[in-house]
């Protein structure tokens, strides 16, 4: 599985718990008329999106993805494993936490209200990794793929030659005419 596409899907899925986590915080505490938790969660969500904004600007993506980019071990071939088998490897923790945590916010709102201001934060923090891989990929000619382990172990990067693409725009002219 490229390492791109796993974090775009972990973006969208953490993305999706925030989203979850919050509908079920809202409609918990106006069940349970809890008008402080909606206040709260006001705060914190506020909070976490600022926090999550400054933790995903570009330099720190950068920054954050220079250890397992370097860390990746040079390979001719892609590893066996499907795609979704390897995604569903690694991202299983957030299908999880977001059963637990739902499930715990429908008689305690304000269990939900802190899950889902972790998820926002963490999908605003990473929703600028990807362009940092890309960014490496495309100046390297290289693609990183995911080596298929546990998500409880850190994340194993395998570095396969890319195809450079041409491409024209501002730096990559043309090239010359054939003849």
């Amino acid at each position: 599985m490229p390492y791109t596409d796993l974090l775009r899907l972990t973006v969208f899925l953490t993305g999706g718990e925030a989203t979850a986590l919050a509908a079920i915080t809202v409609l918990s505490a106006q069940r349970h008329a809890d008008s402080t938790t909606l206040l709260l969660a006001l705060v914190w969500w506020t909070i976490a999106t600022i926090v999550g904004m400054e933790m995903g600007r570009p330099r720190r993506a950068a920054d954050t993805m220079r250890e397992p980019l370097a860390a990746a071990k040079t390979a001719t071939s892609l590893p066996q494993e499907s795609e979704s088998e390897i995604a569903r490897g690694r991202l299983w923790p957030i299908a999880v936490s977001v059963v637990l945590i739902g499930g715990l916010g429908i008689f305690i709102p304000s269990v939900a209200m802190v899950g889902a201001g972790f998820a926002l934060l963490v999908a605003l923090a990473w929703r600028t990794r990807e362009a940092a891989v890309l960014g490496i990929e495309e100046r390297d000619g290289v693609r990183f793929y995911v080596k298929p382990s546990s998500a409880l172990r850190p994340i194993e990067l395998v570095r396969t030659p890319g195809l450079t693409r041409d491409r024209w725009g501002p730096g990559h002219p043309p090239p010359p005419p054939a003849g």
